[in-house]
């Protein structure tokens, strides 16, 4: 039996585990751990769209969510469009997440999760999700908001992207979300050689949020960066 995509994917995830050090008022939250569930959905997500060894293009995001992936253990994707869309019921945790909105709604335009997923895959450099002690409790973080948070995570994000790599990506042209995420992660580039081209799409986050009305430009410009 040859290896598939999906199961280098779940055995990326399986053994996923921070154990680096990280600056004080923030923490790192691993979903596979924290409930049982989440492995579940995310094998059964996986073998569904995954099951083959075909070359995928790869879109890299910042850091799970803590109501997307740091939830379902699938990159910009709640709980609401993990069922509705692929199918997979979560019992344990009801999430929406804006990102999520987005991205779905670019999905279905591309042709649907079956056609998108079997060109691409979706991951982040640091696959695991961040946050942050402020007076309301615990808040989303990106591993850029603060300098020693990405002196310290920055190997182990190298090494993540590495991974990503092997499980059978294409390398020639990456799509990075968001501007500031492509920023840091040239930075990563420079040093350790992953990628021929970095393609910069704007964050879905940022879309839903501030450009919620020019919306169809964003998923056109997806569509036309990602089918060529």
């Amino acid at each position: 039996m040859n290896t598939t995509f999906a199961d280098h994917v779940i055995e990326f995830n399986k053994n996923l585990s921070y154990t680096g050090n990280l600056p004080e008022g923030f923490d790192v939250l691993n979903p596979y751990l924290d409930n049982p569930e989440t492995m579940i959905a995310m094998q059964k997500f996986y073998h569904q769209y995954y099951d083959d060894t075909i070359r995928r293009k790869f879109i890299i995001g910042i850091n799970p969510s803590r109501h997307g992936a740091g939830v379902t253990g699938v990159p910009f994707t709640d709980t609401k469009r993990l069922e509705s869309i692929c199918g997979i019921k979560m019992k344990s945790a009801h999430t929406h997440e804006v990102s999520s909105v987005f991205m779905y709604d670019m999905i279905e335009e591309y042709g649907g999760a079956d056609l998108f997923y079997k060109d691409i895959y979706i991951n982040s450099p640091f696959p695991l999700a961040i946050v942050r002690k402020t007076k309301n409790g615990w808040l989303n973080a990106n591993y850029y908001d603060d300098k020693m948070l990405f002196e310290a995570v920055k190997d182990f994000m190298i090494e993540s992207l590495k991974k990503h790599i092997s499980l059978n990506i294409d390398i020639s042209e990456v799509f990075i979300l968001g501007k500031k995420n492509a920023d840091f992660i040239s930075k990563l580039n420079k040093e350790a050689k992953l990628f021929d081209t970095m393609t910069v799409l704007e964050h879905p986050r940022y879309i839903q949020q501030y450009k919620s009305k020019e919306k169809q430009l964003y998923i056109d410009k997806y569509i036309l960066a990602l089918k060529k």
